[in-house]
């Protein structure tokens, strides 16, 4: 059970702690922040709400325990990864319990996310190990005017503290795709977890505490984003922030100075289906693109551009598929669980409205209890309508008809976001001009959108984010060029 077992040390009996130089600790503001269930609605767990005072401390931990960290050696930074990786599924049931009542992720997908991290966390291990193992050898007189008079040492070298703020959707895997990039890389981190999902995180800090880090290394402070938001990002004690999330990432990229940003914002990912694909296989794909964890994925199809000729055919299809999806509570499996506040259920009702209003056709009622949003989706939606552009981050799918390929890269790349996007047919020259065209970081060919598997790039264009992860970008990226250039007095040839 959450906070229970390996896990009493986390919790007082009122709230979760946070965790500091190894320790985990209250905060000496005495106050808690609320995590509300969003299937009860009603208060489940509360965390600390940290003070700048402790942000302070723990930066000033992370920056001296980086300085002996980065002169430990890499087979013992992997040996300590693959401990924690093995623990974190060890303990699987209390962190899926914690995913379940916090986010509302469906019961099997929250002890999914917990493995998929596990095996995250080892497979960076060994990625960086071989990455980090070896630099590069030049010789000047490669270039114009020159002899061989200069040799050329590069390395990669840790960045220094990383600050790491994963979404409330995928608070642990998000997490440890930030964390274990940083640790092996020679880095420490700063997480400071979703409210959403906070407790989820807690738990899988100390699956890497169990595992033996250095005090100082690791620390994860939980509190108010208007109280300590700002001031983490602007720390002058961080050194590289990776952020998921949505618009706040931008104001975070305005405020954050010169340092390496990762962030990951959002999409309005589509879906472009020609005549002549496998609408079966399309069906298929937009219900599991669009609908799975109630369509709260970054990487979910956000709209569908359908060619005219097959969208009466796709459409019953995928309403067909649409009735058979349940909907109900994260602890039975249902395919539909609530969305994770009321706020966001009344953004996603807005739109709903939005469309009615204008004229879109409704396949389905809509209908909606507390946070519980049934499966709905919209026929004969135009660019006039909310829906067309903004991310619902729910179960509502728009379909939008096209007469041509053209129109439907246009209205992909109109959008300002770039995360994602799918074309569906046969006919592999058009898949590939269309993803060719499309202004996104990923397309994918004949599937919906996905994120992983987590060694792939996954990047976005325009306000879908900066900077590109995946386990190889991510140990790059949280990484340094250093050179070293031996001068020789005389131009030097071998074997000459």
């Amino acid at each position: 059970m959450a906070g229970t077992g390996v896990f009493a040390d986390i919790f007082d009996g009122d709230a979760y702690k946070y965790y500091s130089d190894g320790e985990w600790k209250k905060s000496s503001s005495g106050k808690t922040v609320a995590i509300i269930n969003p299937t009860t609605r009603k208060t489940q767990y509360k965390v600390q709400a940290c003070t700048q005072e402790e942000v302070n401390k723990v930066m000033e931990l992370a920056k001296t325990a980086q300085k002996s960290w980065a002169k430990t050696p890499l087979w013992k930074r992997a040996e300590l990864l693959h401990k924690a990786a093995a623990i974190l599924k060890e303990h699987k049931a209390p962190i899926a319990e914690c995913l379940v009542k916090e986010i509302a992720k469906p019961a099997k997908d929250s002890v999914t996310e917990v493995v998929r991290s596990g095996d995250l966390v080892s497979y960076c291990a060994e990625e960086g190990v071989r990455i980090l193992g070896e630099g590069k050898f030049l010789v000047s007189d490669s270039f114009p005017g020159n002899e061989r008079t200069k040799y050329c040492l590069t390395s990669k070298v840790p960045l220094g503290v990383i600050l790491a703020i994963p979404p409330f959707n995928y608070p642990v895997n998000l997490a440890v795709s930030k964390i274990a990039p940083a640790l092996i890389a020679g880095n420490s981190l700063v997480l400071k977890p979703p409210t959403q999902g906070a407790v989820s995180c807690l738990h899988m800090v100390h699956c890497f505490h169990l595992a033996g880090f250095p005090n100082g290394l690791i620390s994860c402070v939980t509190g108010k984003g208007s109280e300590i938001g700002d001031f983490l990002t602007m720390h002058p004690g961080v050194n590289c922030i990776s952020f998921t999330g949505g618009d706040t990432g931008i104001a975070i990229s305005k405020k954050a100075g010169m340092i390496p940003l990762q962030m990951e914002l959002g999409g309005k990912d589509a879906c472009i289906v020609l005549e002549d694909a496998d609408l079966d296989l399309v069906a298929s794909n937009i219900i599991k693109g669009g609908f799975s964890y109630s369509g709260q994925r970054c990487t979910a199809v956000k709209v569908v551009l359908v060619m005219e000729s097959v969208a009466d055919a796709l459409v019953e299809k995928v309403k067909a598929k649409v009735a058979k999806l349940t909907v109900g509570a994260p602890e039975d499996d249902s395919d539909i669980t609530p969305v994770v506040s009321e706020s966001s259920a009344n953004f996603i009702e807005g739109l709903v409205k939005d469309a009615k209003e204008k004229g879109a056709t409704f396949c389905q009622e809509y209908k909606r209890e507390g946070n519980l949003i049934w499966p709905l989706l919209l026929d004969n939606v135009r660019p006039d309508m909310r829906i067309a552009w903004e991310e619902p981050f729910g179960p509502v799918l728009p379909v939008i008809r096209i007469n041509s390929i053209e129109e439907g890269i246009h209205h992909c790349n109109a959008s300002n976001f770039g995360l994602q996007g799918c074309v569906f047919t046969k006919d592999v020259n058009k898949a590939i001009l269309i993803s060719d065209a499309m202004e996104t970081g990923t397309v994918q060919i004949n599937s919906a959108p996905a994120r992983g598997p987590d060694h792939f790039p996954f990047q976005g264009l325009k306000d879908s984010g900066i900077g590109s992860q995946g386990v190889t970008n991510s140990i790059n990226m949280m990484t340094k060029i250093k050179t070293t250039v031996i001068n020789l007095p005389t131009p030097s040839y071998t074997m000459g």
